[in-house]
């Protein structure tokens, strides 16, 4: 491959077709950083309107540091992956503490919940510094360009695939060019239906070449997923909803706010179906019916909270998604 050419036709193509993102628009690291963990297992649609929320109420680091976590976690109510927030919230602790925030990689990396990609992302779109990202995007473009036959999920062939991104690193542009690649893979490279056509980098693509476009990357299976049925409640009392706060040593959703389920109150009086969606979390797909209750008495764990004020709270997805269910009903 002639590098400087492949460099050249990327960047070229990324300059005239990349999206216009809101994070796109700053250098600013602490801007960056919010977006590369928003982004972390969650689409670009559905985390713009959360990041431009977000600086609304929080606009810089210590802004961020001063807050209460149960704050941060209300302002991140819904876009799921939690550890997200409470890590953000450390390392905002932790960059005001510092004195502002770290400009070269090690210290990026040492930030809570800040692993390889993303202190490699920080690094070269907001320091300039030499340092390849490698996410699903990036290895899907690596994959087909290289004509990779190893199962991508096997820590030897992302060995390869990081060692290539280190060598086709434009260390010039480090961070448009690591934006491009992902932009690349993120709006033509794409999975099933790879729009080679359009692809500024198509000549010098081995599995276009050798018509292996939709075969690659070759990657293992995930295991199946369980289904799980689950009944909400939904009992209202003069304007108060009936709910319960998770305990801080939860594994899962320590400190938010959740509907009761049928099973957690028997002696809860079913007045009617209001609506039904499914929920999945990694593996495990959540078939959830939201019911109408009634109840002559408080039960033990479960908190009357005035329904105006459920917006400065961190509620779980599911409590959202039931609780939108009455919209209509």
């Amino acid at each position: 491959m002639d590098v400087k050419r492949f460099r050249r036709a990327l960047l070229d193509w990324y300059e005239e077709h990349r999206r216009d993102l809101p994070w796109r628009r700053t250098r600013d690291p602490y801007r960056i950083w919010l977006s590369e963990v928003m982004l972390q297992q969650t689409r670009v649609a559905a985390v713009i309107p959360y990041y431009k929320r977000f600086l609304e109420r929080f606009s810089a680091v210590d802004a961020l540091a001063d807050a209460h976590e149960q704050e941060v976690l209300a302002a991140w109510s819904g876009l799921g992956y939690y550890s997200r927030a409470r890590n953000l919230h450390r390392a905002a602790k932790q960059i005001r503490g510092a004195g502002g925030f770290p400009s070269e990689y090690q210290a990026i990396r040492e930030l809570p919940g800040v692993g390889d990609y993303t202190a490699a992302a920080i690094a070269s779109i907001a320091f300039d510094l030499p340092h390849p990202v490698l996410d699903g995007n990036v290895l899907r473009v690596l994959s087909r360009v290289g004509a990779e036959q190893g199962d991508i999920r096997s820590p030897r062939t992302r060995n390869r695939l990081a060692e290539e991104a280190g060598r086709l690193l434009d260390e010039n542009r480090p961070g448009d060019f690591n934006q491009a690649l992902m932009e690349l893979g993120a709006t033509v490279c794409v999975p099933k239906q790879p729009q080679c056509l359009l692809c500024p980098v198509t000549r010098h693509c081995e599995a276009r070449q050798q018509g292996l476009q939709h075969e690659l990357p070759i990657q293992s299976k995930r295991g199946t997923t369980a289904r799980v049925a689950i009944e909400l409640l939904i009992i209202e009392r003069r304007g108060n909803l009936l709910l319960r706060q998770r305990p801080p040593e939860s594994k899962r959703l320590a400190g938010f706010w959740e509907l009761p389920e049928a099973a957690q109150i028997p002696t809860a009086r079913i007045a009617g179906k209001i609506g039904a969606f499914r929920h999945t979390i990694v593996n495990t797909s959540y078939d959830i019916s939201v019911l109408g209750a009634k109840l002559s008495q408080l039960p033990a764990g479960f908190t009357w909270i005035d329904s105006q004020s459920l917006s400065t709270m961190p509620l779980s997805t599911t409590a959202k998604k039931a609780l939108a269910c009455r919209v209509g009903h």
